[in-house]
């Protein structure tokens, strides 16, 4: 019989290469660890609910309201919620075309993008368009549709960090692109060498490419570090010198554990530039509600703003995204109460500020327990999670563990992620998963777990990581360096 479309033979080629380590094989293997009644800590995806942490309340109100709108009717409404909340649940089902179960403009809720904007000339310092911003399901889908219109085929390249989060590599792969790697220097800190951007450009172009993007995570997923100004100056700079398109995934910016380098913003520091370069780099910006305090995953919610992008590209953008009709409409409520939450003064402000200083604090106590737990393991060097959510500590594997590995037919950072798994029930993503330098192993994890359990969880890494260095070492030793 001869093929039919969905056969695995006859798949689109682009499809097949697609990998996702966040949810490969380790998980696989968690997930059926877990169905025969292992307890499993999933420490493989940045998920803030699904390990504990409870949902912000003042939001969670006003969407419950919209919601079930006959709830506002009820004269006992004001018993069970703060005023504060009716009056944004009645402000937002105003300004939809039919409450939350209506499609919205394709872009998202005029007033939830005005809502957008003005939280970016409050941040910046630099006066925001609504019509340039778009809202999407999640950050990823936002990054999806541009690098779906920037991509014509596998001779455009895209600039990705590495080690990178693997929705890049993945959506280039999909769109059949060229990933074009540049490496992130772990003895500095994860910092970015200019002239290293300058290589991978000039090889890429050596072969045929087109380079005609550059991704930046800042703060960086899976290394936790923080982009200084005079970093993203160089960065501009060289978009500028090279005509590529910045896409600047800022999804953590309020993810921070330190005070000596906070979050700016690419567009802040693109417009504090001048021109030329703050008229002619082309940006792409994205956030969302997933990620910083919120953690709201489920919600599905983001946005991405464009900065110097051609009126007649804007339009093609738009649709793109009017072929999904609109995005979801309760996450561009969660977007605007994210960007437009309680004021000083306002009834639910005390909690509000209760509950968003309690999770970030407790963060940064857990990325210190976390990255002195690491460093104080064998063969373990860790830099310190200055944002974001994650650890990616590297770890030295003796030459004996690489041999059992390769005999087992695993790269060998699976492999020893695999034997943390069966070990201690802790599900983490290999580093070869993100990309990392020709015979270097990490693993990434990220702080999430309950502070509470921290503690245990590092000790059960600490016994885990003895024993397989035991195991693995030889009798003369195997250096740390």
């Amino acid at each position: 019989m001869p093929l039919k479309a969905l056969d695995y033979e006859s798949l689109n080629e682009n499809v097949k290469k697609v990998q996702y380590a966040v949810r490969g094989e380790l998980y696989l293997r968690a997930s059926e660890l877990q169905k025969e009644g292992k307890k499993i800590i999933f420490t493989n995806v940045g998920n803030p609910h699904a390990l504990g942490q409870k949902p912000l309340t003042f939001p969670r109100q006003v969407v419950a309201l919209c919601q079930a709108p006959f709830l506002l009717d009820d004269p006992n409404v004001g018993l069970l919620f703060p005023a504060d909340a009716i009056s944004r649940a009645k402000h937002y089902l105003s300004i939809t075309s039919g409450g939350l179960g209506a499609y919205s403009d394709s872009r998202g809720i005029p007033g939830v993008r005005k809502e957008v904007a003005e939280f970016i000339e409050k941040r910046d310092g630099y006066p925001s368009d609504p019509e340039l911003i778009y809202l999407t399901d999640g950050a990823s889908k936002g990054v999806m549709q541009i690098l779906n219109a920037i991509i014509r085929g596998e001779g455009d390249g895209i600039l990705v960090p590495v080690p990178q989060y693997p929705l890049y590599s993945a959506a280039i792969s999909l769109f059949g692109g060229s990933l074009v790697p540049y490496y992130l220097e772990e003895t500095a800190n994860w910092g970015l060498d200019v002239n290293n951007l300058r290589q991978s450009v000039a090889q890429a172009r050596a072969n045929g490419i087109t380079v005609r993007a550059m991704v930046i995570i800042n703060p960086g997923n899976p290394t936790g570090q923080c982009l200084s100004e005079a970093n993203l100056r160089e960065i501009l700079n060289f978009c500028y010198h090279e005509s590529l398109v910045l896409l600047g995934d800022e999804v953590y910016q309020q993810n921070i554990y330190q005070d000596e380098r906070p979050f700016i913003s690419s567009r802040k520091v693109l417009m504090g530039m001048g021109l030329p370069i703050s008229k002619e780099v082309q940006l792409v910006s994205f956030h969302t509600v997933s990620k910083g305090y919120w953690g709201e995953c489920g919600q599905r919610g983001g946005y991405f703003e464009m900065t110097n992008i051609p009126p007649k590209t804007v339009d093609e953008i738009y649709k793109i995204a009017s072929i999904a009709l609109s995005p979801n409409v309760p996450a561009q409520i969660f977007m605007g109460l994210m960007v437009n939450p309680p004021k000083p003064g306002d009834i639910s402000y005390e909690q509000f500020i209760r509950e968003s200083k309690g999770i970030l604090e407790s963060l940064r106590r857990r990325a210190r327990i976390m990255t002195d737990g690491f460093n104080s393991c064998r063969n373990v060097v860790c830099n310190f999670t200055e944002g974001a959510m994650y650890s990616f500590p590297q770890i030295r594997l003796p030459p004996r563990a690489i041999e059992a590995a390769q005999r087992a037919g695993k790269v060998a950072d699976v492999f020893y992620c695999l034997k943390l798994l069966e070990a201690t029930g802790i599900s983490t993503v290999p580093g070869s998963g993100f990309g990392q330098k020709e015979g270097v192993f990490h693993l990434r994890t990220t702080i999430l777990p309950a502070e509470e359990d921290m503690p245990a969880i590092m000790d059960s890494f600490k016994k885990f990581n003895n024993e397989f260095m035991d195991q693995y070492e030889d009798q003369r030793g195997y250096s740390r360096m």
